[in-house]
C-alpha cells in the first residue's frame, strides 16, 4: 500500500450531543484538508464520558446511541474517503431502559458505512456500574489496511492488543478517555502516574506486536476526572512518531505502514515466534500432609 497520513486527536467532548457531533464533523473536515487518511478520535467523543470512576452518577450518564442512528450516520457522511474511528455509548442489547447505560463502544467508518465495531471489554473501578462489558477482540478490513480497536483500559492488558494483531491487524486504534490518577494526583499532568502508564502501554503494545498504534485521548475535565491528552502515533518498534503531549490538538504522521511493519519483522517476528503451547500454566501441585517434626532422644 502507498503511504497514508494518520491523525490521532486529543480534545474535550462533553455531554452536549449535538455539539459533540458538530465538533467531530468539523475536525474531520479540517483533517481532510490536511490530507489525513485515518483519523482516530477519543473514547466517548459523542456525548462525553462518565464523571466518576469509583461511583458513577447513574442519573448523569452519557446519552446512549444506536450504531445505525443519526449521529453515526452524520460521521459516515462526513468521513467520505477517510477512515474514521470514534467512541460513544452504545445502546444496550436490552434497549434504552436496560439497567446499565449500554456499552462503552467504538465504531470505525468510512463514507461507505461501518467497517468495524468494538465494545470495551476491561472495566476499571466502578465503570461496570454504568456499562455492560464487551466480550471479544476482532480485526477488520478498511481502506487503510486491516485494523483493530481498543478502548482505554483494554490496552492495559497485553492479551487484548495481541488478539487483534494475531487476527491480522497492522494498525491498532486505541481510543481513550484516560484520566489522571484519582487516588494520587500529581500537581502537573506530565508527572502523574497515569500519564507515565498511558505512554508506557502505548509503546509496549506497539512494540510487542510490531504494529502501528494510534492512541487518542480526551482532554479537559468531566466531573471529578481530569483527562491526560497525550494523543500519539507509535511505530512498530515502540517509538513515538508524533504526540500532542498534554495539550489538545492532532498528532499526525505520514508513513507506509506495510513497509514499516515488514522492516520491523524482518529479523525478529514476534507473532510468528510465539510459543502458545508454553503459556498455559501447569496444574498446581497439591501438597500432602506435613509430617510432625521428630524429637531426637537426649540420651
Amino acid at each position: 500500500m502507498a503511504p497514508i497520513t494518520i491523525g490521532a486527536v486529543a480534545a474535550h467532548f462533553g455531554r452536549d450531543l449535538e455539539r459533540s457531533v458538530a465538533k467531530v464533523v468539523g475536525i474531520i473536515e479540517s483533517a481532510r484538508r490536511d490530507g489525513v487518511d485515518l483519523l482516530v478520535f477519543p473514547d466517548a467523543s459523542l456525548g462525553g464520558y462518565i464523571g466518576d470512576l469509583r461511583s458513577p452518577d447513574l442519573t448523569e450518564l452519557p446519552p446512549v446511541l444506536a450504531t445505525d442512528g443519526p449521529e453515526i450516520a452524520a460521521i459516515i457522511a462526513a468521513a467520505g474517503d477517510m477512515t474514521v474511528c470514534v467512541g460513544y455509548a452504545e445502546v444496550s442489547d436490552d434497549g434504552p431502559d436496560a439497567a446499565r447505560s449500554g456499552y462503552n463502544s467504538a465504531v470505525c467508518v468510512s463514507g461507505d458505512g461501518i467497517l468495524g465495531t468494538h465494545r470495551k471489554v476491561h472495566q476499571p473501578a466502578g465503570e461496570s456500574i454504568a456499562y455492560t462489558a464487551g466480550d471479544r477482540f476482532t480485526a477488520f478490513d478498511t481502506p487503510v489496511g486491516r485494523m483493530g480497536m481498543l478502548i482505554d483500559y483494554d490496552k492495559t492488558f497485553p492479551e487484548a492488543a495481541r488478539a487483534v494483531a494475531v487476527d491480522g491487524a497492522h494498525v491498532i486504534a486505541a481510543l481513550s478517555a484516560w484520566p489522571a490518577s484519582v487516588t494520587d494526583r500529581a500537581s502537573r499532568l506530565p508527572a502523574d502516574r497515569q500519564s507515565r502508564l498511558f505512554d508506557l502501554y502505548d509503546a509496549a503494545r506497539a512494540a510487542e506486536n510490531q504494529v502501528v498504534l494510534v492512541s487518542s485521548n480526551q482532554t479537559g475535565v468531566m466531573g471529578s476526572l481530569r483527562f491526560l491528552g497525550q494523543a500519539k502515533i507509535v511505530g512498530p518498534g515502540g517509538e513515538i512518531l508524533a504526540t500532542t503531549r498534554s495539550k489538545g490538538g492532532m498528532a499526525t504522521v505520514t508513513m507506509d505502514v506495510e513497509t514499516e511493519i515488514t522492516r520491523a519483522r524482518k529479523v525478529l517476528h514476534h507473532l510468528a515466534e510465539r510459543r502458545p503451547d508454553t503459556y498455559v500454566p501447569a496444574a498446581p501441585t497439591v501438597a500432602g500432609p506435613v509430617a510432625a517434626p521428630q524429637t531426637l532422644p537426649t540420651s
